[in-house]
């Protein structure tokens, strides 16, 4: 791949990474309960996820998604099925800012990653978004190399991109302050989360 095709893609990942969205308040939830390692954790799931579709992209898999409606339904309704419970989760949280140390142990590792994965990996809509980007860039007589590129490019920029995201979040006067607000930040994500799967659904 020239570097001048690759640097176009690396722009127009960064871009569709910095777009805010449900991603974003994934890792802004996990950061502030779980702290810097939580946040990190939940950005580089997401990256993962995000790379897992430019994998099925150059697989030819993301093309049977398109063509298949009722698979790319039953995922995207999966996505807004998520989003809800993640959105019940989080306006119910009974959370107190009194309470910090609690904050800071009850999101595990495991669920950060489950969570910053699956936030991605319910969204088909990367699937297509892929398949309109990456034909842009590669051909039929793609070697492995530049697929290998392309998948690490998407994955890695967008994994890198939230761990910069946690790293901002999680700096002490930053976090301090959001963690004493620890109940705002919930119903913010909450309702952003309701939005989005409202968006899905309608």
């Amino acid at each position: 791949m020239e570097f001048t095709a690759w640097l176009s893609l690396a722009a127009i990942c960064l871009m569709g990474a910095m777009s805010p969205g449900p991603s974003l308040a994934m890792v802004l939830k996990h950061t502030v309960s779980g702290g810097r390692v939580n946040g990190m954790i939940t950005a580089v799931a997401h990256g993962v996820g995000v790379a897992l579709y430019a994998v099925f992209t150059v697989m030819g898999l993301a093309l049977i998604i398109k063509q298949t409606p009722w698979l790319f339904e039953l995922i995207r309704y999966a996505g807004a099925a998520y989003l809800v419970w993640q959105a019940i989760k989080a306006l119910t949280a009974n959370s107190s800012s009194a309470k910090l140390d609690y904050q800071q142990t009850r999101v595990t590792k495991m669920q950060s990653a489950n969570e910053g994965f699956m936030i991605a990996f319910l969204n088909p809509k990367l699937a297509i978004f892929f398949l309109a980007l990456f034909s842009q860039f590669i051909d039929v007589n793609a070697n492995l190399v530049q697929k290998i590129i392309m998948v690490a490019t998407v994955g890695g920029i967008d994994g890198l991109w939230y761990v910069l995201i946690a790293l901002i979040l999680s700096q002490s006067a930053l976090l301090t302050k959001l963690k004493n607000n620890v109940n705002v930040v919930e119903k913010i994500t909450g309702v952003a989360f309701l939005l989005v799967a409202a968006r899905i659904v309608l």
